[in-house]
């Protein structure tokens, strides 16, 4: 069903103005792209193909909603493309945000908190690594396709929920071989930079010990081999200069060699196989969202090419996809600010797999628990009540569900025991457990507020302005307070308390059992050693310091 709404529609809680039935309703949906349904109708439905009207139509991810943009006429005929309703986001503007030392989640929420009028979207990512941006004089739109670049995901659009994810798509297992299931397709492959054996030259025609790196995969029936240039300008020598000017030879010379052998490495490893793109026109079972793995067996290669769905077309009438777009590269992303790079220092890049790994584990360990009691679970309607319990009667049960009027209710110890979880019917959400990647809420209360520790290493409280600027953050480095001229106060273990001017100098800081300042105004007086106090002395004719001694 194919609905229209006024322009202003937020809810889409009814079916709008009208339902329609188009000639044509074909959705576009591309990964970090663009996102689109074309629309031909008759010329007699004109009045609710208008530009900027919203029209909600089914797809295999849900009913989205686009908004219309010049419609024409050909041949009495309505022709009009709606965008996705997450391009709304252009219409919001960023003046001047900062997001420092953020995961993809907060960044996010900060952004879509700093818009000029309040935004319609949420805003939710599972990345981890943290990044820092200036976002100055951007539309929301420009805000997250920088998030994207920087943080390195892939948007998901729902409506007016916006996501960036590590992953998309599943592996189903779907292969495609020349000759047999993909006879009639458009391919688009790049051989030119193929290699399996190349030498690595380095800075001033530096060499490897072993002159030539080589691929240990048997990828290819011939070889491709290349003399590759590597810039190795990050590698200088005062690195290696100690404070009386001596220079480390040997280590310079290590670390030229290692860093050139690295580098050979990644190329070999980055170049392996052709960049392909291939586009089908047909269905193909099992593949029905963008990011979805497509094995292609390729008669030049003795492995099959691991590719990923890239764009979609979606027929709304036929309810099928009926073109596919796949490969492992990417030749243009409109919308998006540079292609999407990884700018992850190995330290972020370990710190992220250790927090991904213990969400994985969480969430595996919750799911391996409710699929293994499949089977094992009875339900029971008691009058004014409804148990799920583990094992039957249900006096020896030990975990209990329990539903009625007041709400759901959790228990491991019995119908008789303490319910120590419970949803209430008021809204109230009692747990001694909540994990969550968004928590959102006007007043948070409680006894202890656990941050951090060798458990968590993200743990960071930040507060905010009205006008949304950040003001303070407490972390594992301290706290740091933000002021109005852009000095910085900190607070931390290592320094004590030290103060930064807006250019980063110290103004005034501790240092062993002493106390350093810059520059100082004392309103009143100084009292030296408790020996001798300075003083200001105001006459009838005069005024200046009086230097008084202590008794």
């Amino acid at each position: 069903m194919i609905n229209i709404y006024t322009s202003n529609e937020t809810a889409f809680a009814d079916n709008g103005l009208k339902i329609l039935k188009p000639l044509k309703a074909l959705v576009r949906k591309e990964d970090n792209g663009d996102y689109y349904v074309d629309l031909k109708d008759t010329i007699e439905n004109l009045e609710y193909y208008q530009s900027g009207m919203i029209i909600r139509v089914p797809t295999p991810w849900g009913k989205q909603c686009f908004r219309l943009k010049n419609p024409s006429i050909e041949n009495k005929k309505i022709i009009v493309r709606g965008y996705h309703i997450y391009f709304d986001s252009a219409n919001y503007i960023i003046q001047d945000s900062y997001v420092v030392n953020k995961n993809c989640n907060d960044a996010l929420d900060h952004l879509n908190t700093a818009t000029d009028v309040t935004s319609p979207f949420t805003t939710l990512s599972d990345i981890n690594s943290v990044n820092s941006f200036r976002c100055v004089r951007k539309s929301l739109e420009e805000a997250v396709s920088e998030v994207i670049n920087r943080w390195d995901g892939h948007l998901i659009r729902n409506n007016w929920a916006i996501e960036v994810r590590q992953n998309i798509g599943t592996d189903k297992g779907v292969v495609l071989s020349y000759g047999k299931n993909i006879v009639n397709i458009k391919s688009n492959e790049n051989w030119n930079d193929v290699a399996t054996k190349i030498l690595p030259v380095g800075k001033d025609g530096l060499l490897l010990d072993e002159i030539y790196l080589t691929n240990s995969e048997d990828l290819y029936d011939i070889p491709y081999t290349k003399v590759v240039k590597f810039d190795q300008t990050s590698i200088v020598e005062e690195d290696f200069t100690d404070d009386n000017g001596d220079f480390d030879v040997d280590g310079y010379n290590i670390a030229l060699e290692e860093n050139l052998r690295q580098q050979a490495e990644n190329y070999l490893d980055k170049n392996k196989l052709p960049k392909v793109n291939y586009a089908l026109n047909a269905y193909l079972k099992d593949v029905s969202d963008v990011g979805d793995v497509i094995y292609v067996k390729h008669p030049k290669c003795k492995i099959d090419l691991a590719t990923n769905v890239i764009a979609l077309d979606y027929d709304v009438i036929l309810e099928r996809i009926v073109k596919v777009e796949f490969g492992n590269f990417k030749n243009n992303l409109k919308n998006l600010i540079g292609n999407v790079t990884s700018k992850i220092t190995e330290e972020i890049t370990q710190n992220t797999k250790d927090a991904l790994g213990k969400l994985e584990s969480a969430l595996v360990d919750a799911t391996n628990s409710i699929k293994n009691t499949l089977g094992n679970s009875y339900v029971i309607y008691d009058g004014d009540k409804i148990l799920i319990v583990d094992t039957l009667p249900k006096e020896d049960a030990t975990n209990v569900i329990m539903i009625n009027n007041g709400g759901i209710g959790f228990s491991q110890s019995g119908i008789n025991g303490t319910f120590k979880s419970a949803w209430t019917i008021d809204g109230t959400l009692n747990m001694q457990n909540l994990n969550t990647i968004n928590f959102v809420g006007d007043l948070i209360k409680g006894g202890t507020l656990k941050l951090g520790s060798n458990l968590d290493e993200s743990g960071n409280l930040e507060l905010y302005s009205d006008s949304n600027k950040l003001i303070c953050e407490m972390n594992k480095d301290g706290l740091t307070v933000y002021c109005d001229d852009n000095s910085i106060v900190q607070l931390n273990s290592s320094s004590g308390i030290v103060a930064y001017d807006s250019q980063g100098n110290r103004i005034y800081w501790r240092e062993n059992d002493e106390f350093h300042i810059k520059k100082s105004v004392i309103e009143e007086e100084i009292t030296i050693a408790q020996k001798m106090r300075l003083i200001p002395i105001t006459t009838d004719t005069n005024t200046g310091i009086g230097i008084v001694a202590m008794v």
